[in-house]
């Protein structure tokens, strides 16, 4: 009990050499105990899979609590204020909704954002991953991520949204803002910029909306203003905070697994030979790059009803989980020898894309992208090298690089 001790109050997320390589410790605390109490951030921490799996299902508990308790029943202080905008982005975000609001807009966004339409649009997403990386082949010498990873995602959700290309740089803006929100450490000046950029992004968006409404396109904005079930429509608060929510995990989280997937591939040579040597394909690797180095380290869920046991321990109302990502994804229990990098390992049944029904909706265009830019990159720079130390981010929850120089031969 006292090695268990020593580990979590040595635990601090936002230590440089935590970041570099969180996965030693998180497996340390893994072994040692599969549930524990982290007072620093009020959370009881998951840390193996199974635990992770059955709490991202367990209807017992939600993403939010306020259509059940007030603040002041749970003794929660009330929403800050100061934040008011960033809080109207989310409000009706499929990441923070619950049954019923969450059932009926996922099923109603579920009639326009279909695997048939995510299909339609492959054509288009490798047409603008080849214009990038014929620019990243004039430059020889190029960041990975600003240079094709961001341009490439964000083009991919200008597209799908019927968003202008040349509104690209504001959006990017907005939502590497709006994200740093979700990090356990934002300080109040990282809030206020992402509630301006949140306020800047829902004026856009309601804008947009309107323009749509006028002159139909065929858009996912444009059909989510249309779209029907029973006379059921989806209000311009829900447009607004679906198309929010689509760009920043989307985007987010495809740039992320694209600069970690392809470090621990230039990392792990023997790995990219198998993809330059046809013997893995892409899109079976985009599996393993979403599991080694998972771009969401932590979610977390609120207990809503007595009589929650997870991991031998009861839970009181009002707990809230915090399910360890990358931890769960490296454990032994789940995955044979978890900490190899194996491209061939093609396992679909990670958490990369969470569980339950809060399971990522975009989920089929993240994989589809993925598997688009890593075929490209494979076929086009077999040679490429990693041409500086890369930089990481220093955040925990949303895990990935700020820069990955690459250098073609």
């Amino acid at each position: 009990m006292s090695d268990l001790r020593d580990l979590i109050d040595g635990l601090d997320f936002y230590d440089p050499a935590f970041i570099a390589d969180p996965y030693p410790r998180l497996g340390r605390l893994r072994e040692a105990a599969p549930v524990f109490r982290n007072e620093q951030t009020g959370h009881w921490m998951l840390t193996r899979f199974a635990d992770v799996h059955e709490t991202l299902r367990d209807r017992r508990l939600g993403r939010v609590y306020h259509h059940r308790y007030t603040a002041a029943e749970l003794g929660q202080p009330e929403p800050d204020p100061r934040w008011a905008a960033f809080h109207q982005h989310e409000r009706w975000s499929l990441l923070s909704l619950e049954p019923p609001d969450h059932t009926r807009i996922r099923r109603l966004v579920s009639k326009v954002f279909t695997p048939r339409s995510v299909a339609a649009l492959e054509p288009a997403v490798a047409a603008l991953s080849r214009e990038l990386l014929d620019r990243c082949r004039e430059l020889r010498t190029f960041d990975l991520l600003a240079d094709y990873a961001q341009p490439f995602s964000v083009a991919v959700i200008c597209s799908v949204l019927g968003l202008p290309r040349g509104d690209a740089p504001r959006l990017l803006d907005w939502s590497h803002a709006i994200v740093k929100m979700y990090e356990l450490r934002a300080s109040d000046e990282m809030k206020a910029r992402a509630d301006q950029a949140a306020g800047e992004f829902v004026d856009y968006t309601k804008a947009l909306i309107e323009a749509k409404r006028r002159v139909p396109d065929g858009s996912l904005i444009s059909n989510l203003v249309g779209v029907t079930d029973g006379g059921d429509r989806l209000t311009d608060d829900e447009i607004v905070s679906t198309a929010v929510v689509l760009l920043e995990a989307g985007h987010e989280a495809t740039v992320n697994t694209l600069g970690n997937g392809m470090r621990a591939l230039l990392d792990h040579r023997d790995q990219w030979q198998r993809l330059i040597d046809g013997e893995v394909d892409p899109a079976v690797a985009v599996e393993e790059l979403l599991r080694y180095d998972s771009p969401l380290q932590m979610f977390d869920r609120w207990v809503l009803e007595p009589g929650v046991e997870i991991a031998g321990r009861s839970m009181a109302v009002g707990d809230r989980v915090a399910m360890l990502f990358g931890s769960a994804q490296r454990d032994p229990r789940r995955f044979d020898a978890p900490d190899r990098f194996d491209v061939g390992r093609g396992d679909p049944a990670h958490i990369g894309f969470g569980g339950g029904i809060h399971f990522c909706v975009g989920a089929p265009l993240a994989r589809m992208e993925l598997a688009v830019a890593l075929s490209d990159l494979v076929r086009r720079f077999p040679g490429v090298e990693i041409g500086a130390e890369p930089v990481r981010h220093p955040a925990f929850v949303i895990r990935g690089l700020t820069e990955l120089r690459l250098v073609v031969p």
